[in-house]
């Protein structure tokens, strides 16, 4: 028998009993291994010699970029996290858009994906997990690319990402070892929402807000600092603001100055940080970034854990002025990062 409108909406309203966030011991880009750790783990991976690759691991950049024919290069990526959200569908696509968000961060278009997923299939039911991967193929939908397989185990977290691939012109691409010094620093999407997703987690409590921003894709910002001649360019994700600064200014040799008043903050952020629902992967990025960041008179420590609050599918952090967007700060000659 084909199931009604009625017995579809029971069976999805049957599946909200399972707060997913509670199946995982972190939730979104938060769950990351910190910065320092990764770097130290990954290091032996460097330099690597291939003529086609033009953005490889030296630098961390958010792609990788391999030249496979005159003006073309293709961009390859993956992302995958466990829940930062109850709702399987707004996780999905939550995930998605954070893994298409590489492709945009590198100036370039996404072309396909494909998923990764960890499932705990003794624990949560399937139908559960198809509604996660309903949402990360409604977002890419929305990016206009096909979602083809993926890959799947049987493990003790819910996890959930896309490897994506993408292409871009090799002369215009969006790097994060192409800032320089004197320009202002662009950012589009407020920050926060690991503060708002660290209160969701512990009270159950949603921010549309944040979802909403999640759920963005950075299409449009990324198109918006190709036509104002941006060179230079990262997506804010799970190192937070200072963190993905820091790597990107240390790939530049140049060093930054950030207006901490100039920094939009989602919905709600303030009142959370306030509250205390700091999460361990922001005190972990401030840790890590701080011997390189100087704090001017009156920003105190709960500035600092704002600005190193890891996000969720963020932003772009622009190296240039793109209109319609906040500038928050600018690059300077040097090196370290400045907030006042």
């Amino acid at each position: 028998m084909e199931p009604t409108a009625a017995t579809t909406t029971d069976a999805r309203a049957d599946l909200t009993q399972f707060k997913l966030t509670q199946y995982g011991h972190g939730g979104g880009c938060a769950c990351k291994i910190p910065p320092g750790e990764l770097e130290q783990a990954v290091r032996g991976l460097g330099g690597q010699t291939n003529p086609e690759v033009i953005v490889g691991l030296d630098d961390g950049d958010d792609a990788a970029a391999v030249l496979v024919q005159d003006g073309l290069a293709v961009l390859s990526t993956a992302d995958f996290f466990t829940p930062m959200v109850d709702d399987a569908f707004d996780w999905g696509r939550i995930a998605a858009a954070n893994a298409l968000s590489d492709i945009y961060a590198m100036g370039g278009t996404p072309v396909v994906a494909i998923n990764l997923v960890g499932w705990p299939r003794g624990v949560l039911p399937m139908e559960l997990l198809a509604e996660v991967l309903r949402g990360g193929l409604a977002v890419a939908q929305l990016a206009g690319i096909p979602v083809i397989g993926g890959h799947t185990i049987d493990n003790p977290e819910p996890t959930y990402g896309m490897a994506v691939t993408g292409t871009a012109h090799p002369e215009k691409l969006l790097r994060n070892d192409a800032a320089q010094a004197g320009l202002p620093l662009t950012l589009t999407k407020p920050i926060g929402v690991g503060l708002m997703n660290n209160r969701h987690k512990q009270t159950g409590e949603v921010s549309q807000a944040a979802v909403d921003s999640m759920v963005s894709l950075n299409r449009e910002a990324a198109a918006a600092a190709l036509a104002a001649g941006a060179t230079a360019a990262t997506d804010v994700t799970g190192f937070g603001l200072l963190g993905h600064l820091h790597k990107m200014a240390r790939a530049s040799g140049v060093g930054a100055v950030i207006d901490r008043s100039a920094v939009p903050l989602i919905e709600g952020a303030a009142e959370a940080l306030r509250d205390g629902y700091v999460s361990g992967g922001t005190r972990r990025n401030l840790d890590w970034v701080r011997p390189h960041v100087t704090p001017g008179s009156g920003i105190t420590e709960e500035d600092l854990l704002l600005l190193a609050d890891a996000q969720t599918s963020g932003g772009l952090l622009v190296v240039g002025e793109v209109p319609g967007y906040p500038v928050i700060g600018q690059t300077v000659s040097g090196a370290g990062i400045s907030v006042r």
